[in-house]
């Protein structure tokens, strides 16, 4: 048998949102409210990388050129970090877009939502960028991950609904049967389906590429879960934002739930580390390194 093991990093700036692995080993997230990229390796000290004040880096991804790619929501940009620190930002076509979400794709490309525009952008490593419009306003789209059938798929979080778009810019809307779901993160899991957590219903929601919806309940329908990803064991690990809980999912349903250490932390992303371990962002300053340990 397992316990989990809960330590917590703090990091300066303000506002740790989201954290991904980069290709140099390292922990990189975002700082929402002071405008600056983190970086972090296990086991040293953090370094940060200024952005423009009020920009408000959000999520952040792996780019298939080596850098890291992510999106401003404050300030309507797309921006690429290499591991060297050397920032580039490119302005979106549709002004006040608020994008949020970004993943690389199948074709080489990086792919982001818009969420005041209703659309689905597309860039290259060279900076082109593509719109493709929603068939329905409102939709608010957020999270968005690569499929396994070569689309991506994304949260529609007031359209209420699991979206997928092909790379030539067709778009399916899959609505999901728990009305005012409001869907925001969402991953690939290991049985190849598509895995996203409802904020507003408190339920963890599995989608098959065919469209078929399974939805699993938290054991406390209030504990807002916000980002999920794929752990080393086997199962998805999500992040319960107004519960002040990280918890994993088996792909049989099982779920397990794990309080943080610090009271109101805002857990926000979550991601598997370069050490094996999940590592969680925390709105209020710190990331939260998660393992398993045999219990004595």
């Amino acid at each position: 048998m397992t316990a989990v093991s809960i330590e917590e990093h703090p990091v300066a700036g303000g506002g740790p949102y989201a954290v991904t692995t980069g290709p140099d080993g390292a922990l990189w997230y975002t700082l929402v409210h002071s405008g600056r990229i983190g970086r972090l390796v296990p086991g040293d000290e953090p370094a940060g990388h200024p952005l423009a004040p009020g920009c408000g880096p959000t999520i952040i991804t792996n780019g298939p050129d080596g850098a890291l790619w992510f999106t401003e929501y404050q300030a309507h940009r797309i921006g690429r970090i290499t591991v060297d620190g050397e920032v580039t930002e490119f302005s979106l076509p549709t002004p006040d877009s608020g994008p949020f979400g970004i993943a690389a794709g199948p074709d080489g490309a990086l792919w982001f939502t818009e969420t005041a525009a209703d659309r689905i952008g597309r860039i290259t490593t060279g900076g082109e960028i593509t719109e493709f419009p929603l068939p329905a306003g409102g939709a608010f789209p957020s999270a968005i991950t690569a499929g396994p059938d070569g689309a991506m798929w994304f949260t529609m979080n007031q359209a209420n609904a699991i979206g997928r778009i092909d790379t030539d810019g067709t778009v399916i809307v899959h609505p999901l049967p728990t009305a005012a779901a409001a869907p925001v993160g969402i991953t690939l899991g290991p049985d190849g389906a598509l895995w996203y957590v409802a904020i507003a219903a408190g339920h963890i929601g599995r989608i098959t590429t065919e469209g078929g919806i399974r939805e699993f309940p938290l054991p406390d329908r209030a504990g807002r879960p916000h980002a999920i990803t794929p752990g080393a064991d086997g199962a998805l690990w999500f992040t319960e934002w107004g519960g002040n809980r990280v918890g994993s999912i088996t792909a049989d349903g099982v779920i397990e739930v794990h309080d943080l250490p610090t009271p109101g932390s805002e857990p926000h992303g979550i991601a598997l580390g370069p050490d094996g371990a999940l590592w969680t962002a925390l709105e209020t300053g710190a990331l939260a390194r998660i393992t398993r340990r045999p219990l004595p």
